[in-house]
Parts: structure tokens; sequence; C-alpha cells
């Protein structure tokens, strides 16, 4: 089985840089109709990815995975057509309307967002011709490895970035609150935002913390559990993130998958071509990191972070004393002018900052003095140094050739084959005279067939063959230019042998769909996906929210998250302290005179968020009293 590191591109010099830095695919958002707006690319860029990507074997798949209006259905179609021509490898998709389509025959790989949780799920949609299918975050180990024993289908499973509390594709808070859905590709993020927490008779329980922010997906730990269970592709969110953040945690899961590999005997392979070699130790926390959580991989365990949503990045080390303007931290970290520092204020509810001005051995001086007491963990969440390493080289990736140099009838035949066996061969018109030191010649020959430095290859051994009458005297400037030309040429050759070959589409089929809810959370929002539903026996139809803006009893999120669980107020399991009888009903969330109901589906493991009249207090579905 082939292993695919797969890394999130924002653009395409992230997309090369993630190449290079040894992913074996990337995903990159198309010119529109992608989950992530503003991430989108114009089909020159990705064309230009798409040939440097199978240079090396690697693939790219491009996100059209946003639901579609049906005066969007025509230009969507045609925006696939011009990324086929393009070279891409795969669509990651959302909206069923697309299997209704006219598309070009390509690869059709289901977006985490029509949430794929379950193995009758899966079984639908390969079914219906997916060639592979990208699971839900909330999929624990378990799940996978039942999904994995009730289909065929390539399977996809995020293993690193941030997390969506609800399950994706069901979100709808952000569609409700501003007009931004998500599954359109625009969420305003609310649940990153400050909330209070009231019980049913009106009492505060919690005050103005982000108690719908999570912390951010890391499942390195669990990578050979997760190979065992059937996964192919291992996903890195981030298309939003910045370079650095893309190139450490590419080069990190990187030399993980590489040393699953390398003890797999054979029975593992990498799923592109190269050896990458790296210029820094790759290190999550160095970058974007909001802490770490395995999520749902293992078991429900605690994964909010109440006190902030924003990035703490790598812990420091806690501040021994404060003399005058100078901050004693113990620490085995080297610190330098310009890093940012954070810390948790002492209602734990909000973090603060600053930046280090100098600094000598663990001592520093801040550009401003913090409120800070002696005893208090630091974070460092801009590491300077790290960041500056990525503005150069941080990573080479070189193909492994061999080449062949001997005489043919016309002069003489530079032969280049690699790894993968793409193999080309250019010609050097003859005769030229024999060389009167033939050690000298074949060193020449050596030394100026093996500078591939700044070519993609590495030379892995050289072969000269059937100079019966001595090897000719050729000047360094002629071997140079045959050199360049064979590389050229391979490097041409291998672009059109990766890629990829026509996809057979998927035929239509009356497959039943019995696999999840047939209400307002199929997304239905066009003619075709609603033709689609009823082909695959849905009888009654509700169209999406983005269309209706009916949001009366419907939850605007459903999560496995737990609210009352991180509250250590669990019913089911009843851990550690008694759970309180201000938990014990259902539980609202206030922001900005905006109130959400929760209820919570305990049989389920489920946490439901439902909208409440913002004037009247009335909730819906009508629960609790009017507490304000």
């Amino acid at each position: 089985m082939k292993l695919e590191l797969l890394s999130p591109a924002k653009n395409l010099e992230q997309g090369r840089a993630a190449i290079k830095h040894g992913a074996d695919a990337v995903y990159i958002g198309a010119p529109a109709f992608g989950a992530r707006q503003a991430a989108s690319n114009n089909i020159s860029d990705i064309e230009q990815l798409s040939t440097f990507a199978h240079l090396y074997g690697a693939k790219v798949y491009v996100t059209l995975n946003t639901l579609l209006f049906d005066h969007e259905l025509e230009q969507a179609v045609k925006m696939t057509f011009d990324l086929y021509n393009a070279g891409i490898d795969a669509f990651i998709v959302q909206d069923m309307a697309l299997l209704e389509c006219d598309l070009p025959p390509i690869a059709l790989h289901a977006s985490t967002q029509t949430h794929n949780a379950t193995p009758e799920k899966v079984q639908f949609l390969e079914q219906v011709g997916f060639k592979r299918i990208i699971l839900a975050r909330e999929c624990s180990l378990e799940q996978m490895q039942s999904i994995r024993e009730h289909s065929n289908v390539e399977l996809e499973a995020f293993v690193h970035g941030a997390l969506c509390v609800s399950y994706s594709g069901q979100c709808y808070l952000s569609q409700y609150l501003s007009d931004r859905s998500g599954n359109r590709g625009c969420c305003s993020q609310p649940c990153r935002s400050r909330y209070d927490l009231y019980n049913e008779n009106g009492k505060k329980l919690r005050h103005g913390e982000h108690l719908l922010s999570l912390r951010d997906f890391d499942a390195s730990e669990h990578l050979r559990q997760m190979v065992s269970a059937g996964i192919c592709s291992f996903k890195i969110e981030g298309r939003l993130k910045d370079t650095a953040y893309v190139c450490n945690l590419t080069a990190f899961y990187r030399r993980l998958l590489d040393s699953i590999i390398e003890e797999s005997n054979g029975s593992l392979r990498v799923a592109s071509s190269g050896s990458t070699l790296f210029s820094f130790t790759p290190d999550p926390e160095r970058t974007f990191s909001r802490r770490r959580t395995d999520y749902f991989l293992q078991h429900r365990q605690p994964m909010a972070s109440f006190g902030t949503q924003k990035a703490l990045g790598k812990k420091l080390g806690k501040v021994t004393s404060i003399t005058g303007n100078q901050i004693h931290i113990a620490t085995d970290q080297q610190l330098s002018p310009g890093d940012g520092l954070c810390f948790f204020t002492a209602d734990g509810k909000d973090i603060d900052g600053f930046l280090v001005n100098r600094v000598q051995a663990n001592t520093i001086e801040p550009n401003r003095m913090p409120d800070l007491a002696v005893g208090t963990m630091l974070w460092r969440n801009n590491d300077i140094q790290f960041e500056k390493q990525f503005q150069g080289t941080t990573s080479e990736r070189k193909i492994d050739v061999s080449f062949t140099f001997a005489e043919c009838t016309d002069g003489f035949l530079l032969s280049v084959r690699d790894c993968d066996c793409v193999s080309v061969s250019v010609t050097l018109p003859g005769p030229h005279a024999v060389a009167d030191n033939q050690q000298r010649a074949a060193d020449i020959l050596q030394s100026q067939l093996s500078k591939l430095g700044g070519t993609p290859f590495s030379l892995c051994d050289l072969h000269i063959e059937g100079f019966s009458g001595g090897l000719p005297f050729l000047p360094s400037a002629t071997i140079n230019q045959l050199r360049r030309d064979a590389v050229q040429s391979l490097i041409e050759a291998r672009v059109k042998y990766f890629r990829p070959k026509p996809c057979p589409m998927p035929q239509p089929n009356d497959v039943a769909y019995t696999c999840g809810p047939t209400d307002f959370r199929l997304n239905i929002i066009n003619r075709l996906s609603e033709r689609f539903y009823r082909r695959h026996g849905v009888a009654t139809i509700e169209r999406g929210l983005e269309q209706t803006r009916d949001y009366t009893s419907k939850p605007l999120m459903t999560t496995k998250y737990c609210l009352r669980y991180e509250l250590g107020q669990c019913l089911r399991c009843k851990t550690g302290a008694q759970v309180s009888d201000d938990y014990c009903a259902n539980l609202y969330l206030v922001n900005n005179g905006r109130r959400f109901l929760l209820r919570f589906d305990c049989d389920a493991c489920q946490m439901l968020l439902y909208a409440c009249s913002p004037l009247s207090g009335v909730c819906s579905p009508s629960s609790g009293s009017d507490f304000l």
C-alpha cells in the first residue's frame, strides 16, 4: 500500500514549498467554489503547480467543495474542464449535483463536508462513484477500522490542524448569524468567539470564555494505528496558514511516515518520488499551534481551549523572578530579540503577550512590562529565528537517476533512467578524437555528469559502455550541454508520465440512500442535487438553510464535543466531582445579545445548539425559561 502525505497549498508558492518538503500531494483552492473562499487560485497557477508536482510523481487535488446554487452550476462545470486541462489529479467535492453533471474524466473525492463517519455512508459514496472518501475528523481508530472492513474505496483522514467544533457540513451558525455559510466557503468562525454560559434558572455558570473553541488536532502519535486501520492518505489542515507552518508540518509528518514505511519490510511504499533532506528540525509547536488534542481517535478527552482561541505556540518556562524591567525565565530554549511571548492572565480567561527586546541568557527585557507574577508559565507564539529560516532554503528533494554514456551509430548517446523507470536519451554527433589520457577523460565525464545541483536529480550510478577504441576527448562545455539536454528531456518525460490518465466517470444508479438524515442536513440548494437524492430514494426533499433561511427547530450545530464533559459535568461518566444540579437540564450560550440553547443527546454522545429569539427569550425548540 502506498502512503500519501497530503499538504495544504494556499497558493502556487506554498504548493511548491510543500512538495519540496516531502508532500506526496497537495490540495489547493479553485478560482471559485472552494471551502476556503480566501484561498482561491487562478487556472494558470494551478497548471504550473500540477507540472511541478508531476515532476516528483506528486498529485494536485482541487477543492470544489462548496454547495452550489442553480445559477452557479454552469460556471462550476466549465471550471472543471479548465482545471482538468490544467493537469490536476482530482476534485474534492461536497455538492452531489456535480455527479449529475457532464464532468471531465477525472477522479472525485468526497469532502469531509459530506460528513463521512459510518461504514454505511462510505459504502453509499463508494457505490455512487467516488474514488476516495475523506473521513470525518470525529472518527475514532475503531470507526476507521470498521469503515475499512466494509469498503474498498481509498480512505483519507486528517492528522493535523484546526478543528471545527461541529460536524463538518452540518454547521449553520455562521450562516444564521451573518449570512456567511461555512458550506459556501465563507465561515465567520463564531465558534472561536467568547460566550457566557447560563442554566435554565438564569444562573451564570461561566463568563466570557471561548466555550466552543477547540485545540488543534495532532494525530502524530497514532499514525501506525491509522495505517493499520486502512488510511492511505494523511491530511494536514491549513490552507489559510503561512508557508512556515506548511513546510514545518510537512517535514514533521514526512519523517514520521518515512519511518513507518522503512519498518514495513516493503509492504508500504511512498506515494511519490525522491528523498527529502531538511536543514532544520521540524517541530509543530514552533509554528501556529493552539496546543494539541488527538480528539476522538482513542477516546473522549478534554479538548477545549477556554482561555484563548489564538495560538500559544511552544511552552517556554516559568517566570522565576522579576527585577526592574528584566524577567528571568527557567527555560532550556534559546531566546532571540523579536520573539513573541504570551501567558494566561490571572483569571485564566485570556492571554496577554509582549515582544522580547533584549536577551541575556535566560533573562529578557520586554518591549513593555506586562502584569506578570513569579511562577507564571510563558509560551513562545512567535519564534523569530525558527520562522526566519523559511525565508531561505530549508529542504532539498532529489530523485535518483542513472546515466549511461555509450557509442552509437552517429556518435555518442547519453541515456538517463530514474527510480520510476522513466528513461530518455540524447545524442551527441560524432566522431571525436580519442583522448590521450583515458583516465582523465573518464574523470571528466564523471565530474561533469555528476553536476546535478539545481536540478531535481541526484546521480546514483554512471555506466560507460562500448568504447572499444577508447573514450573520446570531449570538452567540459560539450558534456555539460549534453547533461543539460538530458535533464530537460527527463523533466518533460516525467511530467508527461505522471500526468493523470482519464478516469471513468460515475454512472448514475439508484442505490438507496439510507445512511443519514434526509432533512435540511442533506444541504440541497439546487435542482441537480435534488434530482440526485430523489433517484436514490429520498422521497421528501427539504432544501438547505442557505436557501430557506428557516432556522426554526433546527440545530445550528451538531457536535461530538460536549461542553458538560469539558466542565466535568458529564451525566453519563460522572467522574471526578459530583455533577452539579446546575448542569442537569438544558444550558444556554450568550454572545453579544444572541442566545443559543444547548441540548444534550447523551445516548448518542452529542451536543446540539439551537437559536433562541433575541427578544422574547423563547428558544427553538421550546424548552426552559427566559433567564434574562
